[in-house]
């Protein structure tokens, strides 16, 4: 991971945090060397960085991402952080570090006078019961609708358009923007070539619901060109077995699960 000065890029720049919920690195790695993902290999020439996510299912990794612990590259650390709850003793904290003195980064940058907002995507971010309501609500303002969730085929098209009208909305204040992209959770079965009748989930469709995903990247960073500059975190919160040595799902100790993609940049205003 590149070493950024975090406490002078968040008083220059737009914060942009987006979790592509259940992408595996072995597939997005495929389609980055393959050139199928062609927007993302333009923000990233240098490609997805292999991390080991901190937890194995959305809400235990989103509670450690909002602390401050971001996915950990899958290489000898000790690693620096670019964010951290302020906490006696941690070993990853440096004067690069952005440290906050809240428990939380999202209110952290509240109280610098960033505007939080959260678009929703899977179903911890539904706000249909208090479990749902636990992570948005740690943000200014947050939004979801069925057409963000993992039922929707356009998905991301609509979190993407939503986005845009936040970022014209919030041209004069900074901006602290998470997304959380529903679309490679299962089901992506609808993301596949064919649609056969069993309605399968298969490596197949989750890598198409990439792909899909990755055409969707201009709506949203021509957006946040027209603004300033942002600085960019994407990464999966956790990946998912598609029946590797039996393991299905996510939930789970298994390579499958654990091994997850990151990439951090700043995107340029035009």
């Amino acid at each position: 991971m590149d070493q950024y000065n975090m406490n002078e890029i968040a008083e220059q720049m737009d914060i942009l945090f987006i979790t592509l919920d259940t992408l595996r690195y072995d597939v997005a790695e495929r389609l980055f060397q393959a050139g199928e993902t062609p927007n993302f290999a333009q923000y990233f020439p240098q490609g997805w960085q292999k991390c080991h996510a901190p937890g194995s299912f959305t809400f235990a990794s989103h509670q450690a991402f909002f602390a401050g612990f971001l996915p950990t590259p899958a290489t000898p650390g000790p690693h620096p952080r670019l964010f951290a709850a302020n906490f006696a003793g941690s070993e990853t904290t440096t004067a690069q570090t952005l440290v906050f003195d809240t428990p939380d980064i999202v209110s952290g940058f509240r109280q610098k006078g960033h505007k939080t907002v959260c678009i929703g995507g899977v179903g911890f971010f539904n706000k249909k019961t208090a479990l749902g309501r636990v992570l948005p609500d740690l943000f200014e303002e947050s939004y979801w609708t069925e057409q963000y969730g993992v039922t929707e085929k356009r998905s991301t098209n609509y979190q993407f358009e939503k986005a845009a009208d936040i970022i014209a909305a919030a041209i004069q204040k900074p901006l602290f923007l998470f997304i959380n992209v529903s679309a490679l959770h299962q089901p992506n079965w609808f993301y596949g070539e064919t649609v056969d009748e069993g309605k399968q989930d298969s490596l197949e469709t989750h890598a198409a619901a990439l792909k899909y995903v990755d055409a969707q990247l201009p709506t949203l960073f021509s957006a946040l060109q027209s603004k300033r500059d942002t600085f960019c975190v994407i990464c999966s919160d956790h990946g998912t077995a598609y029946g590797e040595d039996d393991f299905w799902g996510h939930r789970l100790a298994h390579p499958t699960v654990w091994e997850v993609p990151m990439a951090t940049f700043i995107l340029k205003k035009l």
